[in-house]
């Protein structure tokens, strides 16, 4: 069997042509492109679920931990999702207008009785360009729930930056 034998022919204008290029519906290739990323999907999908809830990437949203950064107009405010842990197992460091999220689990379980133990260990590390100066000395952090919430301030300067531009109508 030669490559030509795995190539799907059509008739245009009578003529035998390759119906890759026209057709990508029916495209044996992008339909094997397809098939082979569900095949990973379902694979990764599958080991999430195996893992414990604090160091799944699905509970910290594929990048350990989710995080949503708000910014206002006198401060950056950043918060992370990091269920599962608590206070003592996160570290926050600010250094040259870059913002990290460290955080470190360990849990051990054991029972005697019926001869079971378990030892899980979950690591995370996010670095945040903030792009803006803030005022080091009045940044705060606040842990609740599971959420944790950095608010950093913006210098004067930085707030001075951020200029309204006026729009023009296309008249």
């Amino acid at each position: 069997m030669s490559v030509r034998d795995l190539v799907p022919w059509g008739r245009d204008n009578g003529k035998r042509t390759p119906t890759i290029f026209g057709d990508r519906e029916r495209d044996p290739f992008l339909s094997l492109h397809r098939q082979v990323n569900q095949l990973f999907d379902d694979v990764f999908r599958g080991l999430d679920s195996r893992l414990p809830a604090f160091a799944s990437p699905s509970s910290f949203g594929g990048r350990w931990p989710s995080v949503e950064i708000s910014d206002g107009k006198k401060e950056i405010r950043v918060t992370a999702e990091v269920p599962g842990l608590e206070e003592k197992d996160i570290e926050v460091l600010l250094e040259d207008g870059v913002l990290t999220l460290r955080g470190e689990k360990r849990s051990e379980t054991e029972d005697e009785d019926r001869k079971f133990s378990e030892r899980v260990y979950g690591r995370f590390e996010r670095r945040i360009p903030l792009g803006y100066e803030v005022e080091d000395d009045r940044v705060n952090a606040d842990f609740k729930n599971g959420v944790l919430t950095v608010s950093l301030p913006k210098t004067e300067r930085a707030q001075a930056k951020a200029k309204r531009i006026a729009i023009n109508g296309g008249n």
